[in-house]
């Protein structure tokens, strides 16, 4: 099969639209399944979080989890959703092997959470994505394709299926149609997961880790051309697992769809695989519409109704949401626009908060976070947050700092003797010996020493070069190893020098 030629991606927006709608999966961090009371642990051994239930055995009987629904509550009410007073599960028959009683729990007409939006910020604007519905449904199982070259079923030599996943409670998070982001729609998409997960982690109701699978977004992507009416067809890029797929899969599609497109050719609606390593998408399967799937009412279950005054208590116990704690902290530490998005880029947010919270002024507490710690986050390639220091560490050397005790040049090597696991920071000074030479007696010796040693540069600043004085005060930190306070050291180098 010919490779489809790709339109360059400036050319392809200029001539058609994009139309986004993305829908994402969230595992729930409950500790049982949704209807049943099977463990969730990841990565436990395959098969050995199963029962009758769960896998679908003849005899066997649901039972919704109420952590679940009041998880799935506090995504709606933090979406802005309505919560529907009543509502129920539906069957969505299919036959793979991913799911072991050949349908999955799930709701079709009638989801708990309905109309809501969620705000998101890409180049100074702000795009609000509404949400179309909120619903819950079981996970399916994990399957393995095993031989071949690509993971996938197609040349395999044979598929191993774990059921440890399945019947997960899992939340779907709908949008509507996503128009009007022109050239910006990779970064409107990614925008969305992002505060998406953000929020989702917020509320403690899921890890959101996309390295694990606990969130996964599907992409849909069509192209209308510039000024017509009518949106075109729409393919499903499946369970794109990182926030930079999410990107690259919207920007790929577009590239591929308007090349097909000027072509002469159609789009095809159908579901695509999204590849890493080459940043494209293959295609997967023709798309099933609804009525393939044969929904009807789930017999097992009683409907839900919640009553308005549990959720208005869920309401009542939302945290603080991403969105308003940004504005929050940026009031609070000063910082501009541009700042405070380097600090949520870096995941820092926290870190820093609990840094000033264990005692450092905010200032300090961002420096040494998105300057030094990320510096070495970097060099690594790990996450800020998983360096191996914590913010309690961070905000003692900064104590010392404050105190006199350290320099920053000294707290860079505190910093270099925690992270390489030599012990606390109190530790590490001691075992480094990176006190600042604070004895004014010893100080005054070194400085006559370095003047002595140094004449023409000493003469220079008797005549009143003052600039001079600070290739003296260079050879002073030199002599104490940077653990002299430079600033001190100066003021006695010119008391020596300049007094009339």
């Amino acid at each position: 099969m010919t490779a489809p030629t790709l339109m360059d991606y400036d050319e392809a927006v200029g001539k058609y639209e994009p139309v986004l709608g993305l829908e994402t999966h969230i595992e729930l961090g409950t500790a049982s399944k949704m209807f049943c009371g099977c463990p969730t642990t990841f990565g436990a051994a395959p098969n050995t979080q199963v029962c009758p239930v769960c896998l679908g055995l003849p005899g066997s009987l649901p039972v919704t989890n109420r952590a679940a629904i009041e998880g799935i509550i506090k995504i709606g009410l933090a979406l802005n959703c309505e919560i529907v007073e009543w509502c129920r599960f539906a069957r969505k028959n299919y036959f793979y092997p991913d799911m072991p009683k050949d349908y999955q729990i799930s709701q079709y007409d009638e989801p708990l959470c309905v109309d809501g939006h969620l705000d998101v910020e890409v180049e100074g604007e702000t795009y609000r994505i509404e949400i179309e519905r909120v619903h819950m449904e079981e996970d399916t199982g994990k399957s393995s394709h095993v031989g071949g070259t690509t993971g996938r079923i197609q040349g395999a030599e044979y598929s191993l299926v774990d059921y440890n996943r399945a019947g997960i409670p899992l939340v779907e998070i709908v949008t509507k149609p996503i128009t009007a982001t022109g050239e910006r729609a990779p970064l409107v998409a990614r925008a969305y997961a992002t505060e998406l997960r953000e929020l989702v982690r917020s509320l403690g109701v899921s890890d959101v880790r996309m390295e694990e699978g606990s969130m996964r977004c599907d992409v849909n992507v069509s192209l209308m051309p510039r000024g017509a009416a009518e949106w075109g067809t729409r393919t499903e890029t499946k369970n794109v697992n990182s926030l930079r797929s999410v990107e690259r899969a919207v920007r790929s599609e577009i590239e591929r769809q308007a090349g097909v497109l000027d072509a002469g050719g159609r789009i095809v609606q159908e579901t695509r695989h999204f590849h890493e390593d080459t940043g494209h998408t293959t295609s997967g399967r023709s798309k099933e519409e609804a009525q393939d799937y044969r929904y009807f009412p789930e017999p097992d279950l009683v409907p839900m109704a919640p009553s308005r005054e549990w959720v208005e208590e869920i309401r009542a116990s939302l945290p603080e949401l991403p969105a308003a704690r940004r504005r929050r902290v940026q009031a609070e530490w000063g910082l501009s626009d541009l700042e405070l998005r380097d600090v949520v880029n870096a995941g820092a947010v926290d870190l820093i908060e609990a840094t000033i919270a264990a005692g450092a002024d905010a200032g300090a507490a961002r420096k040494w976070w998105m300057n030094e710690l990320s510096r070495r986050a970097t060099e690594q390639g790990v996450e800020l947050a998983e360096l191996p220091i914590t913010p309690d560490q961070v905000a003692r050397v900064q104590a010392m700092v404050a105190a006199g005790e350290l320099n920053d040049k000294l707290a860079r090597q505190v910093f270099e003797g925690v992270l390489a696991g030599e012990g606390t920071p109190d530790e590490v000074v001691a075992a480094r010996g990176l006190k600042v030479v604070s004895d004014e007696g010893e100080l005054a010796s070194i400085i006559d020493q370095v003047i002595a040693d140094n004449a023409a540069v000493a003469d220079k600043v008797r005549a009143g070069k003052v600039a001079a004085a600070g290739a003296l005060v260079g050879a002073v930190m030199k002599a104490t190893r940077g653990q002299a306070d430079a600033g001190r050291a100066r003021e006695l180098i010119l008391q020596k020098l300049t007094a009339s």
